[in-house]
């Protein structure tokens, strides 16, 4: 917003209004002593709880002129504003800052610092509440506006979540190869028509196309730098708890924060078992290996957890853990709809629609030869993928997988792993 020198000052020209807030900024000493930390946050939030905007630090409000500071100031200030937006805010917004510089009452260029902050996917709460923009104030929200904004903000609403638009986003964000791999030979549209319909992108209010959040689960190289909570953290623990097995000894064998597109997520999650499991060998008519887990029911579980974790829980993120015995498989968000624990094996139910349409076009690699399935694509629309993870795991290990909900805000699968604890497993 205001992304040349020209526009801008065209804006401050014309005053604060609901897309703009001028903050003067004073120092004391090599401290930021104005403007106050709880209010400036407050702003912020605001600005994204509404529908975004831009602020500058650095120009007096009442002469709409930059008043200048120092280039080492203006260094002091992006810090101590990314630490506001950090500890401050939540969730933390996403800003974008920047260093300007725009002319001073005589023509001269003073340093300025301007922010970006896009309309949010999530409810921010600031140190006095929740707030949000009109006009060129900032007013709090009742408890009603609150739950309709989460609402609206929410997978409940029409529009779900995963079909959001991520409006900090743009649109160049999506890699062209990786929204094409979603074509098929009836595919008849092109361009951002071909990219809407598959629900890779999406409009904002102001009619702007901007990666929704399929897309950029989807088709982002890096989808971290858009959404930060899209990742998986796997850890292989020495034994069977995370505590340390005894002295000199390391309580975990390897950790990982795995991202990169979902699919590929899927498939470095089952990679960091493979490498980190135990294998098991029979000898009766020749060697053969016997695996801790059936990797085809581990596939199933990946995918499962991916394609219907909540990705509107900001600070959350998918845990695979791996154990001597077992592998436990934390997925953020209930269970959707009106199903439980107990009826996961038998019912349908996907929070994200438009996130499981792509992964059903989505085509499975083929040099992985640890995944011994016959699926084309990361998911069909049988809804086998919960009996496969059941049976395949129970005929391997004598054990049934368990599903347990923690929290409401939490969904939990334990796999337990063949042959009980391995002889050199510490407890």
């Amino acid at each position: 917003m205001f992304d040349t020198q020209e526009a801008l000052l065209s804006q401050i020209r014309l005053g604060e209004d609901s897309r703009l807030e001028l903050k003067a900024v004073t120092f004391r000493g090599d401290r930021v002593s104005g403007p106050h930390a709880d209010g400036l946050a407050d702003e912020i939030a605001a600005f994204a709880n509404s529908s975004g905007g831009v602020l500058v630090l650095g120009v007096d409000e009442p002469t709409r002129q930059p008043h200048g500071m120092s280039v080492e100031e203006l260094a002091l200030l992006e810090h101590w504003l990314e630490r506001i937006c950090t500890d401050r805010i939540k969730p933390p917004p996403l800003c974008r800052i920047e260093k300007w510089e725009l002319p001073d009452a005589t023509g001269r260029p003073a340093p300025v610092l301007k922010v970006d902050i896009p309309r949010s996917l999530f409810v921010h709460e600031s140190p006095n509440g929740h707030f949000h923009r009109i006009g060129s104030s900032k007013r709090k929200m009742s408890t009603d506006y609150i739950i309709r904004l989460g609402q609206q903000r929410s997978q409940t609403r029409m529009i779900r979540f995963d079909e959001q638009p991520v409006v900090h986003a743009p649109l160049e964000a999506l890699d062209p190869a990786l929204c094409e791999r979603f074509r098929t030979p009836r595919t008849r549209d092109e361009g951002l028509d071909f990219l809407c319909k598959l629900g890779i992108a999406a409009l904002d209010d102001q009619g702007i196309a901007h990666p929704s959040v399929s897309g950029i689960l989807m088709a982002c190289r890096k989808p971290r730098e858009w959404m930060p909570n899209a990742f998986i953290q796997a850890v292989a623990y020495h034994g069977t708890s995370p505590a340390r097995p005894g002295p000199g000894l390391p309580y975990q064998l390897d950790a990982r924060d795995i991202g990169g597109p979902l699919d590929a997520q899927v498939c470095e999650a089952c990679r960091f078992v493979v490498r980190n499991m135990k294998v098991g060998a029979i000898k009766d008519m020749g060697r053969r290996d016997i695996p801790q887990y059936d990797l085809t029911a581990l596939f199933e579980a990946v995918v499962n957890a991916v394609a219907h974790r909540d990705y509107a829980v900001y600070d959350a993120k998918i845990r695979l853990k791996l154990f001597a015995d077992r592998v436990e498989l934390y997925s953020p968000g209930g269970i959707p709809n009106t199903m439980t624990v107990e009826s996961i094996l038998y019912r349908q139910a996907a929070r994200n629609e438009t996130l499981t349409s792509l992964l059903a076009r989505c085509p499975v690699p083929e040099e992985d030869e640890w995944l011994d399935t016959a699926r084309r694509t990361f998911m069909e629309k049988r809804g086998e993928g919960v009996r496969i993870i059941m049976e395949n795991s129970e005929r391997l290990s004598g054990r049934r997988p368990e599903y347990r909900l923690i929290d409401d805000s939490e969904l939990l699968l334990t796999v337990f792993a063949a042959g009980g604890v391995p002889a050199d497993a510490p407890g």
